[in-house]
C-alpha cells in the first residue's frame, strides 16, 4: 500500500477518534477534537499531493479519498446536530448529505465506465467551506467558554458560514450534475 492510500486510511481511522473526543470527553475532548479534525483535513491535502507528485494514483485512492472526506465532514455535522450547535440543523445536514450521496453515485457510475471526474473549482470551494465551518463551530464553542460576551457575534458568524457552506454545497452539486448529465441518462 502506498503512502497516499495510508494517509487516506489514517483519515478514516481518525473519524471515530474525533467523534469520541468531541462528544464524550468534555471540554478537553473538544480541544483535542479540533486538533484531530485539522490533522485529518491536512491528510486530505497531503495524500492528493503525494499521489499526483509520485504518480501513485490508484483506483482505491480515487474512490476512498473523496469518501473519507465526506465521512469526516458528515460525522462532524451530525455531532453538531447532536450537541444542538447553533444553525447546524438536521435540514442543513440533509442538504449536505444529499449532495454528497448524489455526487458519489455519479462518481461510481463514472468509475464503472473507466472515467475519472476531476473535482471542479466549486467542489473544492464547497469542501473548503465545509471544513472551515466545522473548525469554526468548534473554535467558537471553545471561545464562548472563555469570552461569553462575544457569544452573539460568534453565532452570527456561524450563521454566515453556514449559509455560505449550504449555498456552495447546493451550487456545486447542481454544477456537478449538469456537467455529468450524460452519465445519468434515464433510458
Amino acid at each position: 500500500m502506498n503512502t497516499p492510500n495510508k494517509l487516506t486510511l489514517l483519515r478514516v481511522i481518525l473519524i471515530p477518534v474525533y467523534m469520541i473526543l468531541y462528544l464524550s470527553c468534555g471540554q478537553a475532548g473538544v480541544y483535542a477534537a479540533i486538533v484531530v479534525f485539522i490533522l485529518a483535513s491536512l491528510t486530505d491535502q497531503l495524500d492528493g499531493y503525494l499521489a499526483r507528485k509520485k504518480h501513485q494514483v490508484t483506483t482505491f485512492g480515487k474512490l476512498m479519498d473523496p469518501l473519507a472526506d465526506k465521512i469526516l465532514t458528515m460525522s462532524a455535522f451530525i455531532a453538531f446536530v447532536e450537541k444542538g450547535m447553533p444553525y447546524i440543523t438536521a435540514g442543513v445536514v440533509m442538504i449536505i448529505l444529499a449532495r454528497e450521496l448524489i455526487v458519489t453515485g455519479i462518481r461510481l457510475i463514472a468509475l464503472g465506465e473507466n472515467q475519472v471526474i476531476a473535482a471542479s473549482i466549486w467542489g473544492k470551494a464547497k469542501t473548503v467551506s465545509q471544513m472551515v465551518l466545522v473548525i469554526g463551530v468548534m473554535v467558537f464553542e471553545v471561545a464562548k467558554w472563555h469570552l461569553p460576551m462575544l457569544s452573539g457575534t460568534m453565532d452570527i458568524l456561524t450563521l454566515v458560514m453556514t449559509v455560505v457552506t449550504v449555498a456552495l454545497t447546493v451550487y456545486s452539486g447542481i454544477d456537478y450534475i449538469w456537467k455529468n448529465r450524460k452519465l445519468i441518462q434515464f433510458k
